[in-house]
C-alpha cells in the first residue's frame, strides 16, 4: 500500500463531506430527513446499533461495536446500551444522569470511553451520524437554537424533531452584529467529531485542586481583549474552550470523577438537569453532551459515604464493569495485549495462555452454596462448558448469587507484566504454561495488594491451573498419537450409536462381521460412558437422550455425526486415548528410543507442529513433560 496515495485519497475523503449553506438551506436538508438534529445521546446509541447487534449466548444481545477490544463482558456491556444508552436516546429521564463505570482496575472502563471517542469520530463521518453546526460557533452547536421560542412548537411539528437549549452568548451577539438579526443567513457548516481538533469530544483529568482552575471546564476571560471590548461580560473577551464548552454534541469523559475537587462537580449539578451550565459573567450556557466518568470501587464507596455528594449522587447512573470471568474471553484479552507489544516474534506454545486464564478466573469466583459443585467446575460452566449433572438454570442461579463477582480477583495487567517478565527474561524462542505458571507464582510476592491469606489461595489456583494444564498437554499428545484418530473416533462413535438404539429399542443388533445377531454390547457402552462420568443409574437417561437428540437432528433434516454432541465425543476421545495409554507412555519416556520409537516420536511432533500449533522447541519439550507426567 502507497502510504502517501492513501494519505491523499483520505483528505479528498474528508474534502468530499464539508457542507456549507444557510440556515435556510439547513431546514430543506431537515425536511429530507430529520436524524442530523438528534441529541449527542441518541448519536451515541445510534452509532453503537449501525455496527449491528446479534445474539448472545444465554438470550443476551451482543454488540459487534464492543466485539474487538472489549472480552467476556456481554452481560455488563448488555446492560449498559439497553439501561443508559437506548433510555437516553428515547429522551427518557436516564439521559439527565451522568454515566459512571464503576469497576476494578484493568477492568476494560477506560477501553470502552476510548472506543465511544474512535466510534462518535468515524459515525459523524458517515451521512446517518452528520453532526450541522452554526458556522464560527466556538461550542459547534445545533443551528435550531436560532429559532425564537415562541416559534418552535410549530417548528418542531413541521420538522418532526425537537428543539432544546439557547443560543450560546457568542452566536447571540453575531446573529445582532454580523447577520442584523436575519436568522436565514446564518451561515451553517457540517462538523466532523473529533477529540483531536476539539469538536465534540472532551476530556478532563484530575491533577493538584491548588493549580488546577474551573476554567479548565468552563473556558475564561481573555484579558488580552478587555480594553479592546471594554467589559467581561461581552462575548467577544471570553474563550469558550473549556472541556465542557467543546463537548458540546458528543461526549465528555471525567476521568477518575471521584478524586475531582467539588467544585469542578458543582457544574455538572445543573448540565445533567437542565442541559446547561454557568459560565463567567453571562446566563446559563446550554450543552447537549453525555457526560461518562469512571472510578474503582472503593472511591465511589468513600464518595456515597459522604453526604455533601447526595445531590450529585441522584443524578448518577452507576454502571459496574466487572472482571471477565470466561476463561476463552480472557485469553483472547491477553492476545490482544500481547498482540500490541513488539514480542510477537518470540512463540507462545498453546495452552499457556489458557493456564494464566484458568488462574486470573478462579481468584476471580466466589464459591457457590450450590452442593457438588467447586469453582473449577463453575469456571467451566461460566465458559459455556457442559458439566455433568448440572442445568442452564443452575448457571444462572450462579451467575446471580453475588452481585459482586468479578469486582475483585487478579487483573490482566499483572497477568500480562508476568508474562511480559517470563517473555524477556533470557534469549527464548518460544515460552510454555510451565514457563508462564513459575512467572505468575514469582510475582505472587511481589504483588502489594494481596495479603498473606489471598497469596496462599492464588498459589493453591496455581496449582489447579497446573494440573489443568496437565490434562490438556496428555490429551494434545495422546491425540497426536492416533494416526487415523478422525477415522477409529467415527468407528467407534458409529458403533457405540448402533448398540445405543439397539438398547433402547430392545432390539437385537447384527455383527458386523458374520452378519449374526446379538444383544447390544454393554461392556462397550459402559467402557465409553465412564469415561464422562456416567452412573450405572444415568446411563438409560444418557442413552436415552442420546437418540432424542438424533431423532431432532433427522427431524431437521441434518445428519447427527461425531461433531453434534460434545461430551460424546469427549467420551469417544477418553476411550481412544485410555487404549494408547501404555503405547504412548513408552514411546515419550524412553531415553534412548530404538529405531521404531524414533521415528513415531518424530511423526508426533510433526503433527503437533503441524495441526495443533506447536514450534520444534515446545513441541519436543511438551513430549518430554508428557512422559514424566504419565510414568508418575
Amino acid at each position: 500500500m502507497d502510504i502517501l496515495k492513501r494519505i491523499s485519497e483520505y483528505k479528498a475523503e474528508s474534502e468530499k463531506l464539508a457542507w456549507q449553506g444557510t440556515f435556510k438551506d439547513y431546514i430543506e436538508l431537515l425536511k429530507q430527513d430529520p436524524t442530523p438534529a438528534m441529541t449527542a445521546h441518541a448519536r451515541v446509541y445510534e452509532m453503537i446499533e449501525s455496527f449491528g447487534v446479534a445474539e448472545g449466548s444465554g438470550g443476551t444481545k451482543k454488540y459487534k461495536f464492543f466485539e474487538q477490544e472489549i472480552f467476556g463482558l456481554d452481560r455488563a456491556v448488555e446492560k449498559l446500551v439497553e439501561e443508559y444508552f437506548h433510555s437516553s436516546a428515547r429522551r427518557l429521564d436516564v439521559r439527565k444522569r451522568i454515566l459512571l463505570l464503576m469497576g476494578p482496575v484493568s477492568g476494560g472502563k477506560s477501553t470502552i470511553v476510548t472506543m465511544l471517542k474512535r466510534g462518535l469520530e468515524q459515525f459523524s463521518r458517515t451521512e446517518k451520524g452528520s453532526v450541522y453546526a452554526i458556522k464560527g460557533c466556538p461550542m459547534h452547536e445545533e443551528p435550531l437554537h436560532l429559532i425564537p421560542n415562541e416559534l418552535r412548537a410549530e417548528a418542531e411539528r413541521e420538522l418532526g424533531v425537537r428543539i432544546e437549549g439557547n443560543l450560546c452568548p457568542s452566536c447571540q451577539m453575531r446573529l445582532k452584529t454580523e447577520y442584523g438579526g436575519e436568522i436565514e443567513n446564518v451561515q451553517v457548516e457540517r462538523v466532523l467529531v473529533s477529540e483531536e481538533n476539539r469538536v465534540g469530544i472532551g476530556t478532563f483529568s484530575p491533577s493538584d485542586p491548588k493549580s488546577q482552575d474551573i476554567a479548565d471546564l468552563t473556558g475564561s476571560i481573555d484579558f488580552s481583549t478587555i480594553t479592546e471590548f471594554g467589559s467581561e461580560s461581552d462575548p467577544r473577551a471570553y474563550r469558550f474552550d473549556g472541556e465542557l464548552n467543546k463537548a458540546n454534541r458528543g461526549l465528555m469523559e471525567f476521568q477518575e470523577m471521584l478524586k475531582c475537587d467539588e467544585k469542578f462537580l458543582w457544574n455538572l449539578l445543573s448540565l445533567t438537569q437542565e442541559g446547561n451550565f454557568k459560565a463567567g459573567r453571562f446566563a446559563l450556557i446550554s450543552a447537549d453532551e453525555l457526560i461518562v466518568a469512571h472510578t474503582n470501587e472503593t472511591e465511589y464507596k468513600s464518595f456515597i459515604a459522604n453526604k455533601k455528594n447526595e445531590a450529585l449522587q441522584s443524578r448518577m447512573i452507576v454502571m459496574p464493569i466487572p472482571y471477565n470471568l470466561k476463561v476463552s474471553e480472557e485469553e483472547k484479552i491477553y492476545n490482544k495485549l500481547i498482540g500490541q507489544s513488539d514480542m510477537k516474534h518470540i512463540h507462545i506454545a498453546p495452552h499457556s495462555l489458557r493456564s494464566a486464564a484458568i488462574f486470573s478466573i478462579l481468584t476471580r469466583l466466589k464459591e457457590t452454596k450450590k452442593q457438588g459443585m467447586d469453582l473449577v467446575k463453575k469456571m467451566r460452566m461460566y465458559d459455556g462448558e457442559e458439566v455433568e449433572g448440572y442445568k442452564e438454570a443452575d448457571l444462572k442461579e450462579m451467575q446471580s448469587e453475588y452481585i459482586e463477582e468479578g469486582m475483585s480477583g487478579i487483573d490482566p495487567r499483572y497477568v500480562i507484566n508476568r508474562i511480559s517478565s517470563a517473555l524477556i527474561k533470557q534469549d527464548l524462542q518460544c515460552i510454555n504454561a510451565l514457563d508462564v505458571l513459575r512467572a505468575l507464582k514469582d510475582g505472587l510476592d511481589q504483588h502489594p495488594s494481596i495479603t498473606k491469606e489471598e497469596r496462599e489461595r492464588y498459589l493453591n489456583f496455581i496449582s489447579v491451573a497446573r494440573k489443568e494444564y496437565d490434562g490438556l498437554a496428555k490429551k494434545e499428545v495422546q491425540k497426536a498419537f492416533v494416526y487415523s484418530f478422525e477415522e477409529s473416533a467415527r468407528t467407534l462413535f458409529e458403533n457405540y450409536l448402533d448398540n445405543i438404539e439397539s438398547y433402547c429399542n430392545w432390539s437385537k443388533i447384527k455383527d458386523p462381521l458374520t452378519g449374526e445377531e446379538m444383544d447390544p454390547d454393554e461392556r462397550l457402552m459402559r467402557s465409553i460412558e465412564e469415561q464422562i462420568g456416567v452412573s450405572e443409574n444415568a446411563k438409560k437417561a444418557f442413552r436415552e437422550e442420546i437418540l432424542i437428540r438424533i431423532s431432532s437432528y433427522s427431524r431437521k433434516g441434518k445428519k447427527f455425526d461425531y461433531y453434534s454432541h460434545d461430551r460424546l465425543r469427549e467420551a469417544i476421545e477418553k476411550k481412544l486415548f485410555t487404549d494408547l495409554k501404555d503405547i504412548v507412555k513408552i514411546t515419550t519416556s524412553t531415553k534412548t528410543p530404538d529405531e521404531k520409537q524414533l521415528k513415531r516420536i518424530n511423526e508426533v511432533s510433526k503433527r503437533l507442529i503441524d495441526e495443533h500449533g506447536y514450534c520444534p522447541v515446545c513441541s519436543n519439550e511438551l513430549l518430554r513433560y508428557v512422559g514424566s507426567l504419565l510414568n508418575r
